[in-house]
């Protein structure tokens, strides 16, 4: 579920003169400093290469409870969604008391188009994030660093239905390389022969475990937990419970030169970026980039409808639609993207565990599906439609996973 907190903000100011970038600062009700953002990718055209000032004019503004404060990270780091300052909204010309009467009498209400801010962030710590209003006062500042094509626009679209479902993804994936030759230590003794899906599924319910324990800490521990801190600990806790021997100074200084290098590579890569390299990354599996434009539909477009209630908790049928098929999203995603299909025989097994948890989402969206339909959730001709597209992937899914499972058995590529 999206944190909404347009209703708290006073002020802000979101940065994009950089490309690939997009930095800003918000002052909140009940906040002192304001939540700074550093995330990466690009707003929409209106916006991209241009910095906006917004002001909420609104006179009382919402307070943070003690909990959101505690909970929301100061510095917001990761990757963004829809940025816009010209989304064309239905704005009421009616309070809001006036349109809550008016809609329990089913009467229509007064309105005007207006535009409105969009800013969408996918936030390492604290998940999606959304603040849409059509009442802020904008300003563009008249500096344009750089241009965006309508070319570069459709990418960055298409970048952000994939953030949508990728900032679901478990963070096991994300901290695999931080462990350094885990995998190669858990095969010892199996060189020569492809990983088999069972030594797979061990390694991902591995993972998944760590990536629990390592969520739950940075949620205990707030805004101020250290990331790297607690990576290292629970590394070093999944260690022991192994019965694995401490690192020596030797080992400890060569995984910090590794991690070292490694950070080094990410920022030469970001800075001079190889477009042939830059091209092979953005290999979308059709099955993949289908999802994802699903998802990203199944995120939004219940709110944009009115058809999710304001206080709705993750339970609610049409969120746990969207949220299902966004992690399923993210799991084929992280099977089928950045390679030619299909993957060689010793990467089958990896890829068959990621689609075997993409069908299990799928299943839980599927689901969520029936139980709108049964509780007459949105209109009926778009969740068949919705249904549909689900079992069609899921189909398509089994499909590859059996086309895997024969070319594993098989041993050769």
């Amino acid at each position: 579920m999206a944190w909404r907190i347009d209703e708290s903000v006073v002020r802000g100011e979101i940065d994009n003169r950089t490309r690939d970038r997009v930095t800003g600062r918000i002052w909140f009700e009940g906040l002192a400093e304001p939540v700074e953002l550093a995330l990466t990718g690009n707003a929409w055209r209106d916006l991209a290469g241009r910095r906006l000032e917004f002001v909420n004019p609104v006179a009382v503004k919402k307070p943070w409870s003690a909990e959101a404060r505690a909970g929301f990270a100061r510095r917001q780091t990761g990757v963004i969604g829809d940025c816009t300052a010209s989304r064309r909204v239905k704005v009421p010309e009616v309070t809001m008391e006036e349109l809550l009467e008016l809609a329990e009498q089913g009467k229509p209400y007064p309105w005007h188009w207006g535009n409105s801010l969009y800013l969408e962030w996918f936030s390492e710590t604290n998940g999606r994030v959304v603040i849409e209003s059509a009442s802020y006062l904008l300003t563009v500042a008249p500096d344009i660093a750089w241009d965006m094509t309508g070319e570069e626009e459709e990418a960055q679209r298409r970048k952000n239905a994939g953030a949508m479902g990728g900032f679901i993804q478990p963070l096991g994936e994300a901290v695999a390389g931080e462990e350094g030759g885990a995998q190669g230590e858990d095969r010892a003794g199996h060189e020569g022969a492809p990983q088999s899906e069972a030594e797979a599924e061990k390694m991902q319910a591995d993972s998944d475990r760590l990536a629990d324990r390592i969520r739950a800490r940075l949620q205990r521990e707030g805004p101020d937990a250290d990331y790297e801190k607690i990576l290292r600990e629970e590394l070093e806790r999944r260690a022991r419970e192994r019965g694995e021997k401490p690192l020596t100074p030797e080992e400890e200084a060569k995984r910090a030169e590794w991690i070292d290098e490694m950070n080094a590579a990410a920022a030469e890569a970001l800075a001079h970026p190889d477009p042939e390299r830059e091209a092979e990354f953005r290999h979308e599996h059709p099955l993949a980039a289908q999802m994802f434009e699903l998802s990203g539909r199944l995120m939004k477009e219940p709110d944009a409808r009115g058809w999710v209630p304001h206080d709705a908790s993750e339970e609610h049928p049409l969120i746990e639609l969207g949220s299902s098929a966004a992690r399923a999203g993210a799991k084929l995603a992280g099977g089928l993207n950045g390679c030619d299909w299909p993957p060689p025989v010793d990467g089958c097994a990896g890829v068959i565990v990621r689609l075997k948890r993409a069908r299990e989402y799928l299943d839980d969206a599927l689901r969520a599906g029936e139980a709108c339909a049964e509780e007459g959730l949105g209109e009926s001709v778009w969740l068949a439609a919705v249904r549909a597209e689900l079992e069609q992937i899921a189909r398509d899914c089994d499909g590859l996973i059996a086309e895997l499972r024969a070319k594993l058995e098989r041993g050769c590529d």
